[in-house]
């Protein structure tokens, strides 16, 4: 096999759920932030060591991060980021010298968006807002995603949350599991069939959600902790 470890770092959460009916923020949201390493599969390949959506603060992270895996962040080689919204990055800080990926539709919408916002403040007689430009340089270092980033580990996209929303299927004799990002945002979210109401397209992330059902075996969600699905317990 060529995964040789799948770690939750951290096991993420939403500031509401309206299953649980909460209709106003009661805690900070963070991302779920998965770990992979891999062995030597490919003759011309490395062992990469992939972090996906890096949510919680850099200190904090890079500190779970220890206590889960014994790694230190300069350990990481590539950090993958399911979308671009920004809780799912706070702790990018912390891997300056691993390579960012993420796919290469949410990089184009998250350019567009950035280009709509500049144009919105010249167009109202303003200066842009400097985060803009510091939303620039962040992203100009975020390199697409290749199909495979590593063997057995595959880009799977499941727009519809954002644009290029993007999970990660990793392929195993006996199981599939997939990364979903923000397509599935827990556990209680999969088994209503529910996604969440702020989609860029909400019908795309239903259609992404149905698909899940048919493939998925473990699936480990944007705010909360991996769970077997009904395939698995059916299989």
């Amino acid at each position: 096999r060529s995964l040789r470890d799948l770690i939750l770092v951290s096991i993420g959460t939403l500031s509401k759920n309206p299953l649980w009916n909460e209709r106003i923020p009661v805690r900070t949201s963070h991302a779920t932030t998965t770990l992979l390493r891999t062995t030597v599969a490919d003759t011309d390949r490395a062992p990469r060591t992939i972090l996906v959506d890096p949510s919680l603060p850099a200190q904090i992270l890079a500190a779970r991060l220890e206590e889960r895996s014994g790694l230190r962040p300069d350990a990481v080689t590539h950090v993958f980021l399911t979308n671009w919204r920004p809780i799912h990055r706070r702790g990018l800080d912390a891997f300056p010298h691993a390579t960012w990926w993420m796919h290469e539709t949410e990089i184009d919408a998250a350019s567009e968006a950035l280009d709509r916002a500049t144009q919105a403040a010249e167009n109202q007689g303003h200066t842009p807002d400097p985060l803009i430009q510091q939303e620039r340089d962040l992203l100009a270092r975020v390199h697409p995603a290749p199909d495979d980033l590593a063997a057995g580990v595959d880009l799977y996209p499941l727009p519809g949350y954002t644009p290029g929303q993007c999970g990660l299927l990793i392929s195993e004799p006996t199981r599939t599991t997939i990364i979903a990002g923000d397509a599935v945002p827990t556990a209680a979210h999969f088994l209503a069939g529910q996604v969440f109401p702020d989609c860029y397209d909400l019908a795309k992330a239903k259609e992404s959600l149905g698909e899940l059902y048919e493939v998925a075996d473990l699936i480990i969600p944007g705010h909360d902790n991996l769970f077997l699905t009904p395939r698995a317990h059916s299989v």
